[in-house]
């Protein structure tokens, strides 16, 4: 076997392997999957792709990102500027709560031209509301929603945002566009946060409509609380 670039050729049976260890991990056997990685990593460390799929096994199917980062960072050093090495690093990096070198890692991603626009918007617009850095979180809501027109979730979490930076009218028009998507599946928790920022303008009216519409459509599943919310709200604005 010859080497390239410091890595070891590939073998063609280590494809089949990492086929299997997918399965496993695809049909609920983490444990085996994990198993087969960890004996695959001794195996082959200086193959890039098995140190990134023991990452994954590790974040994605175990939710161990801790644990999973030292193999992000392995793959990167054996690949520096690998986007998918880069993003799920990026990932955990955020679920650790470490945002701030989250958000360089989706800076770098962005730099490489990654194609996956939305998904980097999103995760970014997370870190960076962490941060505190709002207006730039908002931009980054504003370019997912460009990437998917008119989604409701995008819209309310641009909303949130707006909100927090006293843009109220432009986060009141984000709550009414994701109401109107529904297509008469009313979403109470929209409401309530639309009710919310028109009791904050001085639209009693309007925000004494919402809380009364959000509570006609409660359904179950919705977040624990939130009935109570609309019902504080109507006694605040009577």
């Amino acid at each position: 076997m010859t080497e390239r670039k410091g890595r070891e050729a590939w073998p063609p049976e280590l494809t089949e392997q990492l086929r299997k260890v997918d399965r496993l991990r695809r049909s609920g056997r983490y444990v085996e999957a994990l198993s087969r990685m960890s004996r695959l990593v001794e195996e082959h460390p200086r193959q890039m792709r098995v140190l990134l799929e023991m990452g994954l096994t590790l974040s994605v199917w175990g939710g161990a990102p801790a644990e999973a980062l030292p193999w992000f960072e392995r793959a990167l050093e054996m690949a520096p500027g690998h986007v998918s090495a880069q993003l799920h690093r990026a990932l955990a990096l955020a679920r650790l709560g470490r945002h701030a070198e989250a958000v360089a890692d989706f800076d770098a991603l962005e730099a490489l031209g990654y194609r996956k626009a939305l998904v980097l918007h999103m995760k970014r617009a997370e870190s960076l509301e962490v941060l505190g850095r709002l207006e730039e979180a908002e931009r980054d809501w504003t370019q997912a929603l460009a990437e998917d027109p008119g989604n409701p979730w995008l819209l309310q979490q641009r909303a949130s945002a707006r909100a927090r930076l006293g843009r109220l009218p432009e986060a009141i028009a984000d709550l009414t566009e994701a109401l109107a998507v529904g297509e008469g599946d009313v979403d109470a928790e929209l409401l309530r946060d639309r009710g919310v920022l028109r009791a904050r303008l001085g639209d009693t009216a309007g925000a004494r409509a919402d809380f009364e519409a959000g509570l006609a459509a409660l359904r179950e599943g919705d977040p624990p609380g939130l009935a109570e919310e609309m019902r504080r709200g109507l006694r605040e604005g009577s």
